[in-house]
This record gives structure tokens, C-alpha cells and sequence, in this order.
């Protein structure tokens, strides 16, 4: 898989300290993206699922991993892998996935990944619905879904700023 860059111990990825994996390639190209330069598919730098594994082992402060990019859903079979390594191996952490899809756009055709991540930032980030007071967002027209509940109820739970907190 290629990816932009991985963070250690991210804060600001989601709740609490997150390894954060940033794929690079991304088809959504929002004006005014905070991370541009993981939108060329062919730039980055390969990683191995054998080295995320390592990754996420050796640290032991973390709580959750956090896909993120570009899209991971642009290398959806590399997505889908990692977050079953994680699930398999690492069934204590969590997993957030931020996509410019939609929900509705990643359940008819990403479906399988959403038996693996817990949490789904959905959508495109939307310049003039920038908000920095909005929690893991950039703007305001994207969701922080709770999938499980989501699936379990056949709608989607957005959650609140502070059911996020509490993860």
C-alpha cells in the first residue's frame, strides 16, 4: 500500500492517542484540503501490512488507529486488509476511518470495510462549512458515525460531541 506518512501517538486524529495512517491518492481534491500532498497516487511511500503490524505493536500507549490520507477508500483493498489485521490482532483498539464518501456512498460500495471500522468521518470537506469548533471535523456537513449502532439500527447514528469523547 502507499501511504503519505504514518503519526505515533496522534491527538488530533480522533479520541484519545491514535496511530494515525495517512494513505496517499485521493479523487476528492476539496479546495482549500489541509493535505494536498496525499492526493497523487503515485507519490508516498510503499509500506507493508507486516510494518503496520509492527507499528501498531510496539506502541503500547495507544487506543485506537485512525485511516486517514487522501482516501483510504481510493486503495480500498489495502484499507480493507489493514483494518482486518487490526480487528484480528489488535481487538482492543478501535478504528476510525475518514473518507469524502458518503455513508450511504461506503455502504453500496466499500460494504464489507464497515464490519471492521467502528467510527466513520463521512464527506467531503466543504470550505465555506469550515468550522474549527467542530470536533474531528473540518466541516460541518461531515458526520462522525458510530457504524455499529448505525448497521445494528439500518440508520445512520451520528454522534455527538461528547458520546466522542467518551470513546
Amino acid at each position: 500500500m502507499r501511504l503519505y506518512g504514518i503519526v505515533d501517538e496522534s491527538i488530533v486524529d480522533g479520541p484519545g492517542i491514535r496511530l494515525a495512517i495517512f494513505f496517499q491518492g485521493c479523487s476528492h481534491h476539496c479546495f482549500k484540503c489541509h493535505n494536498p500532498n496525499s492526493w497523487d497516487f503515485e507519490k508516498g511511500k510503499e509500506y507493508s501490512i507486516e510494518k503496520i503490524e509492527e507499528l501498531i505493536r510496539k506502541d503500547k500507549h495507544i487506543d485506537g488507529v485512525t485511516l486517514t490520507g487522501g482516501d483510504p477508500l481510493d486503495q480500498y483493498e489495502d484499507a480493507l486488509s489493514v483494518c482486518k489485521m487490526i480487528k484480528e490482532k489488535f481487538s482492543n483498539l478501535d478504528i476510525i476511518l475518514y473518507t469524502g464518501y458518503d455513508f450511504e456512498d461506503v455502504k453500496s460500495n466499500f460494504n464489507e470495510i464497515l464490519n471492521y471500522i467502528d467510527y466513520l468521518v463521512d464527506g467531503k470537506f466543504i470550505y465555506e462549512k469550515m468550522d474549527l469548533s467542530l470536533l474531528f471535523k473540518g466541516s460541518s456537513n461531515q458526520r462522525f458515525i458510530d457504524v455499529k449502532k448505525s448497521l445494528k439500527q439500518n440508520k445512520i447514528y451520528e454522534m455527538s460531541d461528547l458520546e466522542i469523547n467518551m470513546i
